[in-house]
């Protein structure tokens, strides 16, 4: 029986302190062009576990920066890959490829542990999380934020996220609004039935009442209770998942 978390879960709240995260805008490299992103890691020389945020279709928001920020103080070096710098809109094959290359700039720092490596995103950010988890095998486990699994069936977005639930080998956390209107909570529902009678490890929450896009408020952190715990939510989703 498909087990459906219907309100948020009870969580003990991180608390951050963004004393010891260090966070910097960062060109990321890919296809030629400089991609304009922000990186945040914690204080110390030991590896440890990374995230790669990708934000919603609004952009690299100063929210998305402080998030990075918050998620460095929780132990996490975390790169926001700034993945509109050049196109509103690019195609599925442009945002790969960005990825690919943000975990390369995750390689190439000794203080990453490419082996906890989890991947997070907002809006379209979250349609990338389902879509690219099942085809990264880099990535450790996913957290996806009011995305589109049915979103795709295009020249540039061939694939939905749900045709690929059959790839999806890592455990994915999926966070959703009941109030959503671009992305309709009904949709989510038949992803998560196709998730269970596939087998894949998941977890699904979907905040009552609330609306699409809300970690953030006018491009900053909201404080409603859905993003508090949606933040605390994904922080314990990857300290469970990327052992």
């Amino acid at each position: 029986m498909l087990n459906l978390k219907i309100s948020a879960a009870v969580l003990a709240l991180t608390a951050f302190s963004l004393a010891g995260a260090a966070g910097q805008n960062l060109d990321v490299m890919s296809g030629g062009k400089a991609y304009q992103s922000y990186l945040s890691a914690p204080e110390g020389t030991q590896k440890k576990p990374a995230v790669i945020l990708i934000h919603s279709f609004n952009g690299l928001e100063q929210g998305y920066k402080d998030l990075t920020d918050e998620m460095a103080a929780a132990g996490y070096v975390t790169l926001a890959l700034g993945w509109q710098t050049f196109e509103k809109q690019p195609s599925d094959d442009t945002v790969k490829a960005l990825i690919e290359d943000g975990l390369k700039v995750m390689a190439g720092r000794s203080d990453v542990d490419m082996n906890r490596v989890g991947l997070t995103g907002f809006c379209a950010g979250g349609r990338y999380t389902m879509l690219f988890l099942p085809q990264m095998p880099q990535f450790k486990s996913g957290v996806a934020w009011y995305g589109f699994p049915d979103m795709g069936g295009t020249a540039t977005q061939p694939k939905t996220p749900a045709e690929l639930i059959g790839q999806l080998e890592r455990p994915l956390l999926i966070l959703h609004g009941s109030k959503d209107q671009p992305s309709p909570v009904a949709s989510i529902y038949e992803y998560a039935k196709k998730l269970d009678a596939a087998g894949k490890n998941f977890k699904l929450v979907v905040y009552q009442g609330a609306p699409h896009g809300f970690l953030l408020k006018d491009s900053k952190i909201d404080d409603s209770y859905s993003s508090k715990d949606g933040r605390r939510a994904m922080l314990n989703y990857f300290s469970d998942t990327l052992k």
